[in-house]
């Protein structure tokens, strides 16, 4: 069964988007608005159904099925914004850190890791200086759904560390970090880098929007080109600017014809691509 976290939304959007034409432009307003709305109904999916696997029976065959996505790619007007979505409840996540290895012998490893708030719970383990996080913050606390807490049981969580594989063998190496933005992060990169043809880095690089499911409000950075913000405003998206940059991620592609490992970091965080 899958873990407790959202990396089943990242597939559900990549189901969605797979049956798009991705045109030449990943900044193209049409293509956008459509990520956007794959959004929206994606999240709303993860509020609706995503809880702990081992205490709750998640329809994970449905939500990845074909016919599903299709039913979502189908709810999306081109033209313009739905309206009437639910905000969904739940608290902001947060203050993830995510790093990825990969060795000479082409040995991968993609490790993600969080406390939730800054310090987490506030309690530390006095014999290993440990911090405990505090997930739990994650529950509902409606009886009826899926993602009430319960003793013993987890909490659904955003992290995803990720892995492309062909053949049987490894490709990329790779993690989005940014809380909420994870699932949707991961569909962008790989979009980026799968649909339009961009390398590892400039995958990361580009202007990146998203869609709040707290507020409903579009959050779009400010190296998004004018033209294209006044056309997302045009089929009716609210556009804001976030506090920070969304999210941040690391990336290791392993060509493994030409015995070359190449990586990127995203600018929006600490970190870097080192070899060694």
């Amino acid at each position: 069964c899958p873990p407790n976290g959202q990396g089943v939304i990242a597939l559900l959007l990549l189901n969605i988007m797979g049956g798009v034409e991705a045109g030449g432009d990943p900044l193209c307003p049409d293509r956008l608005h459509f990520e956007i709305e794959a959004g929206r109904l994606a999240y709303h999916d993860r509020a609706a159904y995503l809880a702990d696997p081992g205490q709750v029976e998640v329809p994970v065959g449905w939500l990845l099925s074909g016919a599903h996505a299709d039913d979502l790619r189908r709810a999306i007007n081109p033209a313009k914004a739905m309206t009437g979505m639910p905000k969904l409840p739940g608290p902001e996540h947060k203050d993830t850190v995510y790093i990825t290895v990969v060795d000479k012998d082409r040995n991968a490893c993609s490790f993600i890791n969080t406390l939730y708030f800054g310090f987490g719970s506030g309690l530390m383990a006095p014999d290993s200086g440990v911090v405990l996080h505090n997930r739990g913050m994650s529950f509902s606390l409606d009886p009826t759904h899926p993602n009430c807490i319960a003793p013993g049981k987890r909490p659904m969580h955003t992290i995803i560390p990720g892995m492309v594989t062909k053949g049987g063998k490894t490709v990329m190496s790779y993690g989005v970090m940014g809380g909420e933005y994870q699932a949707y992060g991961h569909m962008q990169f790989l979009s980026r880098m799968f649909d339009f043809g961009l390398d590892i880095q400039e995958a990361q690089d580009l202007p990146r929007v998203f869609p709040n499911p707290q507020s409903g409000e579009v959050q779009a950075e400010s190296g998004l080109p004018e033209r294209v913000a006044n056309a997302l405003r045009a089929k009716g998206h609210t556009l804001v600017a976030p506090e920070k940059p969304i999210g941040g991620s690391q990336a290791i592609w392993i060509d493994w014809d030409e015995g070359v490992l190449t990586g990127g970091s995203d600018p929006r965080k600490d970190g870097c691509a080192l070899g060694y």
